[in-house]
């Protein structure tokens, strides 16, 4: 048994023999009787009280703490006192990941994990108090993908108080907790006929955009974000360093998705389109901040402006340019009326334009590896788990071989 125990009730005294007598306290009878206390692994005293008639208790107490320091599992009670949302609000101050990513985490954590479990102290945490809230962010309406953003955080948030001392052990590892369903729908490309369709649809000053979408396998943020001096036609090839995006509202520059900088190849005819892009629509001298609206100021020579001469904002071109292109080309409905907005039509967005050029790599022959690095994807197996059904069949594959020794022996 680690430290010892104290009864408040009763003290020993010597008398000038030596002969020791037990004699009651000014507080026998009143309060919590016994304080057991211990040294915890920093050098601190620490205690617990216990009321009378559960000394018993009080040294179980002590042999379970003598245990946890055996094991090196032992948590500070004080630590484990510590409310998740006080832990997580100074988890976020020092999180060394991008500010957009952080401002995001903050966000969802305010809105959907903390008027649930905010105020749980993190040593009282089980399985079931995760179970129970991931059952009301469902009920709420929260699901998909999105929900699954929001428990990925939640855990961070318990790993990283496991990771320093605040509880023994994340909750959410448990095999009864399940982390929000995201049903994986198969991507299904677009032909070279919609494409083209919905290039010609658009203005003019940004059918452009679609070569390097669909010929390219660039982002929409990356498309935004080209400037001249990426375009390096002698080598045909486009490097792309960077992303126009916004942040807490405000438009600034950034590197890539995942910071996976990277050179694409450009074909032919794609390069044909931004030398004649180029030629109708100069490039303009754009400054905004990098990574954060505080970040320093960065000139770029963007091959893609809009009207007025300043940088194209995504929610006008996705609105009225995109939405405009899909109804021409036949891929959403027409709206019955002038107020009424156009369909929605996520699955339609400027991203098809990677699923077609990611399809198209893949039915060329293309291997997985080198498809993952022009999509700028940290993991091949991430391309594959998305595109596997796109790759050529090995059984046509084979049935070709095959039939190519016949025709030779023939």
């Amino acid at each position: 048994m680690a430290g010892h125990i104290q009864d408040r009730w009763f003290k020993t005294e010597t008398d000038a023999s030596g002969k020791t007598t037990r004699t009651k306290t000014d507080r026998h009878g009143t309060g919590m009787r016994y304080r057991a206390r211990y040294v915890s692994p920093d050098g601190t005293e620490k205690s617990k009280s216990f009321p009378d008639k559960q000394k018993r208790l009080a040294e179980q107490w002590l042999n379970e703490i003598a245990a946890d320091m055996s094991r090196g599992q032992y948590i500070d009670p004080r630590a484990a006192r510590t409310t998740f949302r006080q832990y997580a609000e100074k988890w976020l101050t020092s999180w060394g990941g991008d500010p957009n990513t952080r401002a995001s985490m903050e966000s969802q954590l305010r809105r959907h994990v903390f008027p649930y479990i905010g105020s749980r102290p993190l040593g009282s945490f089980q399985p079931e108090h995760i179970r129970d809230w991931l059952a009301k962010l469902e009920e709420s309406g929260v699901r998909g993908p999105y929900a699954r953003t929001i428990y990925s955080n939640a855990r961070a948030v318990l790993s990283a108080a496991v990771d320093d001392g605040y509880l023994r052990r994340n909750p959410c590892s448990a095999r009864t907790v399940k982390a929000p369903a995201v049903e994986r729908k198969r991507v299904v490309p677009w032909s070279a006929q919609r494409v083209f369709a919905v290039r010609a649809a658009l203005p003019d000053r940004y059918q452009a955009m679609v070569d390097l979408g669909a010929g390219c396998g660039l982002r929409q943020g990356e498309i935004l974000g080209v400037a001249v001096d990426a375009l390096r036609f002698e080598d045909g090839v486009l490097q792309v360093v960077q992303q126009l995006k916004l942040s807490r509202s405000k438009a600034v520059f950034a590197p890539p998705k995942g910071g996976k900088l990277r050179d694409v190849p450009i074909p032919g005819p794609v390069a044909d389109a931004l030398r004649d892009h180029l030629k109708r629509f100069p490039p303009v001298e754009v400054t905004l901040p990098w990574a954060t609206p505080d970040g320093p100021k960065v000139t770029k020579r963007l091959i893609f402006t809009g009207p007025m001469g300043n940088h194209v904002w995504r929610q006008s071109l996705n609105k009225e340019a995109w939405k405009g292109a899909l109804v021409a080309a036949g891929v959403i409905p027409e709206p019955e009326t002038k107020e009424e907005q156009y369909a929605a039509a996520r699955e339609h967005g400027m991203h098809a334009l990677r699923h077609f050029y990611a399809s198209a790599l893949l039915d060329g022959g293309e291997n997985i590896k080198a498809v993952s690095e022009y999509l700028g994807h940290g993991d091949p197996g991430l391309t594959l788990r998305v595109y596997a059904h796109l790759m050529p069949s090995s059984q046509e594959r084979t049935r070709k071989a095959i039939a190519a020794v016949y025709d030779t022996a023939r």
